[in-house]
C-alpha cells in the first residue's frame, strides 16, 4: 500500500491521539502522562524497543528494517506552553494555565503515525530511532536527553525534525540549507530607577522611559554586529515596571 494511503487510513486514530494530547498538556521536563501515552502507543504498534525516562521524560522507540543499513533518527517535541486556552471545543485543555499553543501535540501525533506505518510495513533497510523530546520550550530538553546518553545509546547517521507552519499552504513543506529556525537564548535586564508618583515625574528617575530607549537601542545589536548574510533576531518580549497605575 502506498505510504499516503497507509497514513490516510489512520486519520481517525491520529485525530484521537492529537485531541487526547491537546486536552492533557504538560510543561517542560514534566511530560509524564504524555511520555506514558507515547510509550504505550509504540508498544501497541509492535516497535522493537521502547526506552523511557531519557532526560527525565524523553522516550525513544526503535524499529529495524528488513536488512542492515544506516540508522535514521526522527524527532518530535512533546511539551506545551504556560498559556490559558480560550477555545471552547471538546478537546480543549483540561489543565488550567497550560495549552498546546505551538503544535507539539501535532508533532507527537505525526511521529506516532510514522512509527505505526514503519512498524507494520518495515519496507526499508537499516533502523529508525523515534525520539520524543520533552522541554523544547526553554529549559533544554534536547540537552537533557543528550546528557543522558541519547546518542551514545541510540546513535544516528542522520537526524530529521520538523515544525508545523500554519502560514504555508496546505500540502506543502519547506526545507533550506543551513539554519531553518531560531533557537532561544534568554536574558533579563534590571533597570534601577527612583520611585515616585506619576504626577511628579521630575522627582523620580523613571525606569520605563529608560527601558523604552533600551528596547529601541537593542535592535542595533543584530543590525550592526551580525553580517546581513547570516540570520539572527533579538526580541524584547516582556516589560515589568510595577503594579500600580499612578506610581
Amino acid at each position: 500500500m502506498p505510504v499516503l494511503n497507509s497514513i490516510a487510513e489512520m486519520e481517525a486514530e491520529m485525530k484521537g491521539w492529537r485531541r487526547h494530547l491537546h486536552a492533557h498538556p504538560e510543561l517542560g521536563l514534566e511530560c509524564r502522562e504524555t511520555a506514558a501515552f507515547v510509550a504505550a502507543r509504540l508498544r501497541d504498534f509492535g516497535v522493537d524497543e521502547v526506552h523511557e525516562g531519557i532526560g527525565k521524560t524523553g522516550v525513544v522507540g526503535l524499529i529495524r528494517g528488513r536488512a542492515g543499513g544506516r540508522t535514521i533518527g526522527l524527532r518530535a517535541d512533546m511539551d506545551a506552553l504556560p498559556i490559558h486556552e480560550a477555545n471552547t471545543f471538546a478537546h480543549k485543555s483540561t489543565v488550567d494555565g497550560c495549552m498546546h499553543a505551538c503544535g507539539h501535540d501535532g508533532h507527537t501525533t505525526m511521529l506516532l503515525a510514522a512509527a505505526r506505518h514503519l512498524a507494520s510495513t518495515r519496507n526499508f533497510s537499516g533502523q529508525v530511532n523515534f525520539i520524543f523530546q520533552p522541554a523544547e520550550e526553554g529549559v533544554g530538553g534536547a540537552r537533557a536527553m543528550i546528557d543522558a546518553g541519547l546518542f551514545d545509546k541510540f546513535p544516528c547517521d542522520q537526524l530529521f525534525a520538523m515544525h508545523n507552519a500554519p502560514a504555508m499552504p496546505l500540502g506543502m513543506f519547506g526545507a533550506t540549507a543551513g539554519t531553518a529556525t531560531a533557537a532561544g537564548a534568554f536574558f533579563d535586564i534590571d533597570i534601577d530607577g527612583v520611585g515616585g508618583h506619576g504626577a511628579f515625574p521630575d522627582l523620580a528617575v523613571d525606569p520605563v522611559v529608560i527601558a523604552a530607549e533600551l528596547v529601541t537601542a537593542l535592535q542595533s545589536v543584530v543590525s550592526r554586529n551580525v553580517p546581513p548574510t547570516q540570520a539572527a533576531v533579538l526580541s524584547v518580549t516582556r516589560l515589568h515596571a510595577g503594579d500600580a497605575y499612578n506610581v
